[in-house]
């Protein structure tokens, strides 16, 4: 009896070895998916500015999914939703890797930079700890503080109008140091550590450019002295910031003064529980920065455009903040259930003008096939948010600026339709709940206390932005009209209030 045992989980080994072979042999006779030719040996040029746009084209001409090919790399590139949900969510664990970008990842970040860096278990520490801070539950916490610097960012407008998008960077910049570090500061965009995130956000979505280091497709590069020089210096200038900071938090704590609940305190104090070294701790905390404080200061910046340039849904918006809220208080989170025209807007603009245009890059582990086109192991995986948020069959007519795509016929936000804003599968962004609350609190209080329109003499330019990882509008200039009164607004928004 146990012979035949034996001999029949045998036969199911062997059967189950030759069904996964065959599958593997039939899946690498599948082609790649379409795409532009090539030059011969050296491949596709990689869009060196503005690549996005340039993949939205390639979509529309070779399809929801095509390739690209560089020397022996494999480029492969998502611009339809159900697409992305079919490869970048349902295949999610099989994408969730990271290429590797020598630049950034070795001589700009020491290999600290989690966003890109591959799974393994320092990142799954990393973001469980992350988790821990940033839940749903635990971001709830944060809203006194998040309500407190906006309604510093409508003074700011109120009392320098033209600097506005300075004022939502130094909005974020608050928002991150408190929840970081616990601080009260900044209070101006001019604050010497605004400046200094700016500068190394700034830095970092510069060498993610496509080509912009040739050492990613040429690692050998990385051995010629002083190649990579000025990677190098920006890293040890970061890297003193962010430990400079943490230092900072663990003398108060040593001394008794740390009064105020922190991400840097909680990571100092859990530090054995994570098993987080101490290489590196720093850059933990700082990583939150890089994650969150361009992208939220663009996607407050891009909800003013908007705005702005769309007057007739601002309108709707504020037609509703006037029944549900009124004039003679200011809108709360509480609020936001009963608000849901504001959540359309916002969900409408980061779709018209998506923060990161192009998507972070991810990285098959595995086979993935797809419509009978195979994305091999190894591919450079990218999901084009620029081209997935125009796809006309989940948008209609979708360079038409329309919040009401979001609502439902009884008037509430829809629950089938998304966009994958915070990207996608398991890489999507840890801090997208505190980024969200962010988000809305600013949209509610901006419109409720002012009516934006253009300068009929300098008409907003929608699509200039700077060409960085995750965009940055060009300078532009708005008028703010005051629609409660001046002295309504100062008093609801001083401080303590």
């Amino acid at each position: 009896m146990a012979i035949i045992i034996a001999a029949c989980t045998l036969i199911i080994i062997l059967a189950s070895v030759w069904t996964a072979k065959q599958r593997y042999q039939a899946a690498r006779r599948l082609p790649l998916p379409p795409g532009p030719p090539g030059r011969w040996l050296l491949g596709n040029a990689i869009p060196k500015s503005y690549a996005p746009f340039q993949f939205a084209r390639w979509t529309d001409q070779y399809g929801p999914v095509f390739s690209l090919k560089q020397g022996h790399r494999i480029f492969v590139v998502i611009g339809r939703h159900q697409a992305a949900v079919d490869i970048m969510e349902k295949e999610g664990a099989n994408v969730a890797d990271r290429p590797r970008f020598i630049g950034v990842q070795e001589p700009l970040s020491g290999g600290f930079r989690m966003p890109h860096e591959d799974r393994n278990e320092i990142l799954r520490r990393m973001r469980r700890v992350l988790h821990a801070n940033l839940q749903p539950k635990v971001a709830e916490t944060y809203e006194p503080m998040q309500t407190g610097h906006a309604k510093n960012l409508v003074l700011d407008i109120l009392d320098d109008p033209k600097n506005h998008q300075r004022h939502a960077m130094r909005y974020s910049a608050s928002v991150i140091m408190s929840f970081n570090y616990g601080k009260i500061t900044p209070t101006s965009y001019t604050d010497p550590e605004v400046v200094s995130i700016n500068r190394f956000s700034t830095r970092v979505g510069q060498a993610m450019k496509p080509g912009a280091y040739l050492v990613d497709a040429y690692p050998m590069l990385r051995f010629v002295p002083g190649y990579l020089s000025e990677l190098k210096a920006w890293h040890k200038e970061e890297l003193a910031f962010y430990d400079g900071q943490l230092d900072a938090v663990r003398r108060q704590m040593c001394e008794g003064t740390a009064t105020s609940p922190s991400f840097a305190r909680f990571i100092l104090e859990h530090q054995k529980q994570y098993q987080l070294e101490d290489k590196g701790l720093g850059y933990l905390a700082g990583m939150v920065f890089a994650a969150g404080y361009d992208t939220t200061a663009s996607a407050i910046t891009i909800m003013m455009m908007a705005a702005a340039t769309h007057t007739d849904a601002q309108a709707r918006v504020q037609e509703e903040l006037d029944n549900v809220v009124g004039r003679t208080r200011l809108p709360m989170f509480a609020d936001q259930e009963v608000l849901p025209q504001v959540t359309a807007f916002i969900l409408e603009s980061l779709r018209w003008r998506p923060v990161t245009l192009g998507g972070l890059a991810h990285r098959a582990s595995k086979d993935v096939i797809w419509n009978n086109y195979l994305i091999p192991a190894g591919a450079t995986v990218i999901g084009n948010h620029w081209a997935i948020a125009n796809d006309p069959e989940v948008f209609p007519e979708p360079q038409t600026f329309n919040p009401q795509r979001w609502i439902d016929d009884a008037g509430r936000v829809r629950g089938d339709l998304r966009f994958f804003t915070y990207g996608f599968g398991r890489r999507v962004c840890p801090g997208q709940h505190l980024a969200n609350r962010s988000v809305f609190i600013n949209t509610a209080l901006i419109l409720w206390a002012f009516r934006l329109s253009e300068n009929p003499a300098a008409k907003i330019d929608t699509f200039a932005f700077l060409d960085t990882l995750n965009i940055q509008a060009a300078p532009f200039e708005m008028c703010f009209e005051k629609r409660i009164d001046e002295n309504v607004i100062r008093e609801l928004c001083a401080p303590g209030k």
